[in-house]
Formats: structure tokens, C-alpha cells, sequence
């Protein structure tokens, strides 16, 4: 496949997912996605309900996902609590019967300096960000072992040294993400358990770019990029694909043969200067 407006259609019939943080945005976009391919989803979440601040919910996205003729687990799920996150995976295999693919995408952000971010906020990003995704891998892991098959994809950046001045908490936390997907890859290949993080290149369109006024639209890709990037990923039979840190541009080169981004523009083109946040 060359340069064309195709993606891998992975055939996940059978397959079961959890989706973190799927109530809107990215992981409501992937949620759906995954069901279009033919898995069973499970949306976890704290959102209940939908507001004008934080429009959307699991159940929202839970119904979308039935509507495809999928089955559906909407959980509420706050992520920090290791309570909440066991109870999910269990009634995910009381339910389903197994777990096949974890993607780790419920996300806390706050970009201010050090002075501007009390240990308070420090705190929930990293219970949010690196505890959650480590907690939801210890819960799941023992039952991919089991069947000798799963993908677990960490949404966060690759691992680097630049100081990212304005995001030193936030960057903290994402890391350690990162570092939970190699380590886990690098412990279970054997067990044909696949570990990778993903990170898009430029600002997608979310809630989070809403609120923090990332920007404006002219700047954003839609979720779709990294719907694409980790379909293609989890087309790959996961020992031959772990360890990975993808940038969405290159998963999809790399995993799938496309170098034609363009129709991920929110506004369908190109913007002059791009935004590229691929080295936060």
C-alpha cells in the first residue's frame, strides 16, 4: 500500500477492548473505531453525563458503539482509584470472557510552569496519567498471559531529555506512561503481549485543545490520525510489533504505507506553519 487513503482494517471480531478516557474526543473516536473493525469495547470513564464543559459520556459512547452491532460495557471508571480500575478489567471478563486490547488514554493535562503548579495538581496528573495506565496494566496483564495474546497502547510522548520548560509536571507524568509501555513490551514478548506508546505530531482536535486554546482549528488534525495510527498497530501480531514509541505519522508510513496526511486537517488543508507538539 503506497501513498493512498486506505488504512489497515484489522479483523478484531472476537477481539474484546478497553478504552480509558472514552467518554469524548480520542478515545471516543477510537472506541467507535475499534467497533467498526469488529471488537467489543468497553468505555471507562468517569463521565456519567454529558455537560456543556465536558459534553459527552460512556453512555454516549457505549450506544454508538451498539449501533454498529457491537457489544458494549459502559463502566464508570475514575482512574485513580486502583479500586475503580479492578473492578473494570473484572466485570470485563465476567462479561466478555477475555481482554485483548488495554489502550491507556484517560489523560490529566496542565501546562504552566513549576511556580504555577502546586504538588496538588502534580499529584493528579500523575495518579491520572502514569499510576492509572500502571494500575489498568497490572489488572489486565494476567489475562492476556493467559491467552497469549494483547496489545497495550500507552497514549503519551516518546521518552526524550529536552526540558519542555512550561510542562515539567505534565511531561513527568506522560513519561512515565512511556516508560510502563517499553517495560512491559521488553517483559512480555514471550508471552505475545505488545507494548507501545503513541503520540500525535501535531494538536488533535479534543476537549483538551478546546479548553487550553492549543492554537486555533486551522492547526488541528482530527482524532481519526490516531485512530488510523493504532489500528495499524493493532494489525501487527503483537511480538513481532512492541516496544515501539510511535508518532502517528510514522506508525502509519511505517505500519501501513502512507505518506499522505492531509486529509486529517480539521479544515482540509494544510495550515502555512504547523504546530508540531511530536517533541514536547
Amino acid at each position: 500500500m503506497s501513498d493512498s487513503n486506505q488504512v489497515l482494517h484489522p479483523d478484531l471480531s472476537g477481539r474484546v477492548a478497553v478504552v480509558t478516557g472514552g467518554s469524548r474526543g480520542i478515545g471516543k473516536a477510537l472506541a467507535i473505531r475499534l467497533a467498526q473493525e469488529g471488537a467489543d469495547v468497553v468505555v471507562a470513564a468517569k463521565s456519567e453525563q454529558s455537560t456543556d464543559r465536558l459534553p459527552g459520556s460512556i453512555h454516549e459512547t457505549a450506544t454508538a458503539i451498539r449501533a454498529l452491532g457491537r457489544r458494549a460495557l459502559a463502566i464508570p471508571t475514575d482512574v485513580r482509584d486502583e479500586d475503580a480500575i479492578r473492578n473494570m478489567i473484572e466485570r470485563t471478563i465476567a462479561e466478555f470472557g477475555r481482554l485483548d486490547i488495554l489502550v491507556n488514554n484517560a489523560g490529566a493535562i496542565w501546562t504552566q510552569p513549576i511556580l504555577n503548579t502546586p504538588p496538588k495538581r502534580f499529584d493528579l496528573m500523575m495518579g491520572v496519567n502514569t499510576r492509572a495506565a500502571y494500575v489498568a496494566c497490572y489488572y489486565s496483564l494476567p489475562h492476556m498471559v493467559k491467552q497469549q495474546w494483547g496489545h497495550v497502547l500507552n497514549m503519551c510522548p516518546r521518552l526524550s531529555t529536552d526540558p519542555s520548560p512550561g510542562k515539567v509536571a505534565y511531561m513527568i507524568s506522560k513519561s512515565g506512561m512511556a516508560r510502563v509501555a517499553i517495560g512491559l513490551a521488553a517483559e512480555h514478548q514471550h508471552d505475545n503481549i505488545a507494548g507501545n506508546a503513541l503520540w500525535p505530531r501535531t494538536i488533535i482536535e479534543s476537549q483538551a485543545s478546546i479548553n487550553w486554546k492549543m492554537s486555533d482549528r486551522s492547526q488541528w488534525r482530527t482524532p481519526e490520525i490516531l485512530c488510523d495510527a493504532s489500528l495499524a498497530i493493532f494489525a501487527q501480531e503483537p511480538r513481532t510489533s512492541t516496544g515501539h514509541q510511535w508518532i502517528d505519522e510514522d506508525a502509519l508510513r511505517e505500519l501501513a504505507g502512507i505518506t499522505n496526511f492531509d486529509r486529517y486537517w480539521c479544515e482540509g488543508k494544510a495550515p502555512a506553519n504547523p504546530v508540531y507538539i511530536d517533541k514536547w
